[in-house]
């Protein structure tokens, strides 16, 4: 593979730069290399830390599918675990979803993001693929192809993928706006070296605020307690996050949750954003970097594998027969399911959270979220609704 240096473009190219080794940028250049197309992927992070980010864990139908037509799913296939219930705690009593027997009857596959990128990263490298970890861009020139790393070094592709998240450069590249929307609520997001405490994804409404218990593997278990803005994590010791989830959890009544100790304790506060547009000149954004969505939904890593598998194709077609129909059309074939997606994040985040207190405004948002509850518990046009919905994307 050869790189042109400085302002200058020759035929010896790579034909795409991918910028981040997350989902999006690895299955987007696993893909690429199935096609015999060649292309590089650059990341800011050591090779150590993107394989141990413990981030999402819940893979859609859809994206289950992507990853084995393209060959990408021994892992998952090896070590994931079908999952089709969630449930609602609260003052009303609990009632469980199976989604399975819903709307499309589709359920999850849990397989944590971490095993997932380790996967990808060991394929991509078994089909001669180059990785650059530990590698910062510092502009990226989107009509030129042209990417500046922090060090001067000026390389020139074909087309850049820009799949470096929300603190990436390649967004700022994409001339246009960003939308977003701080629903004004955070989260503890908590890993536990615990057991499951139940079979479904648990949902927990209280006074106190969201409770959340989502399994991750037979050992280990991510929690959320919603928390006030700009907390500390470190004010929340092991023996007060339990304190906390047994009590939102209505542990009394329901029974004690498996405890363990807190492995990772961070703030995640619910924003949402969306770029538009998501493609400029030789630049295509993809993931976090196009649309970030809050995790209520489990929305994420699904909408980068949808995105990278669109791309994918467009991009080979492109490359190999000079025709850039689909690759014109990229954005405006995903940014109808990211818009879907954040109306559902959007309505979960409501499902989830009322603001306490006794003001009239407080108290009518409480009413109107046992109002959905109900809707959610008692009619079956509702749960079909929010199954495909959940499970999609």
């Amino acid at each position: 593979m050869g790189w042109v240096l400085g302002d200058s473009l020759g035929e010896t190219v790579p034909s795409v730069f991918i910028s981040g080794a997350g989902p999006a940028g690895l299955v987007l250049g696993n893909l690429l290399r199935a096609e015999g197309i060649d292309c590089v992927i650059a990341e800011r992070r050591s090779r150590e830390h993107v394989e141990q980010r413990a981030r999402a864990g819940f893979l859609a139908a859809n994206s289950v599918r992507i990853l084995t037509r393209h060959g990408l799913a021994a892992g998952l296939e090896a070590a994931g675990r079908q999952h089709d219930t969630c449930a609602f705690r609260g003052e009303h009593g609990q009632f469980e979803l199976k989604y399975s027997q819903l709307g499309r009857g589709e359920i999850h596959t849990v397989y944590p993001q971490q095993f997932l990128v380790r996967d990808l990263i060991g394929e991509f490298l078994d089909r001669d693929g180059e990785i650059r970890f530990g590698t910062s861009i510092a502009a990226i020139d989107a009509q030129q192809g042209e990417v500046t790393l922090d060090n001067g070094e000026t390389l020139g592709a074909r087309f850049v993928a820009g799949c470096d998240g929300r603190h990436g450069v390649s967004r700022q590249a994409v001339p246009g706006r960003t939308y977003r929307r701080d629903h004004g609520i955070s989260w503890l997001a908590l890993l536990a070296e615990a057991p499951p405490s139940m079979a479904s994804v648990m949902y927990a409404i209280h006074p106190n605020g969201f409770a959340g218990h989502m399994a991750r593997t037979a050992t280990v278990t991510r929690y959320y307690l919603q928390v006030p803005k700009n907390t500390d994590p470190a004010t929340w010791p092991d023996d007060r996050v339990w304190d906390e989830l047994n009590l939102r959890m209505r542990a009394d009544r329901y029974g004690a949750l498996n405890q363990g100790p807190i492995i990772e304790r961070r703030i995640v506060d619910m924003t949402s954003f969306v770029r538009e547009p998501i493609q400029h000149g030789r630049l295509f954004l993809a993931g976090d970097a196009a649309s970030l969505i809050s995790p209520s939904a489990a929305k994420g890593a699904n909408l980068a594998l949808m995105a990278a598998e669109v791309l994918a194709k467009a991009l080979s077609q492109a490359i190999k027969t000079g025709d850039s129909t689909l690759l014109d059309g990229y954005g405006a074939e995903c940014l109808p399911r990211i818009w879907r997606a954040q109306e559902f994040s959007h309505w979960m985040i409501n499902l989830l959270h009322a603001p306490s207190g006794d003001s009239e405004e407080a108290v009518f948002a409480r009413s109107l979220q046992r109002a959905r509850l109900a809707s959610l518990q008692c009619s079956r046009a509702h749960q079909d609704f929010f199954a495909e919905n959940y499970i999609g994307v």
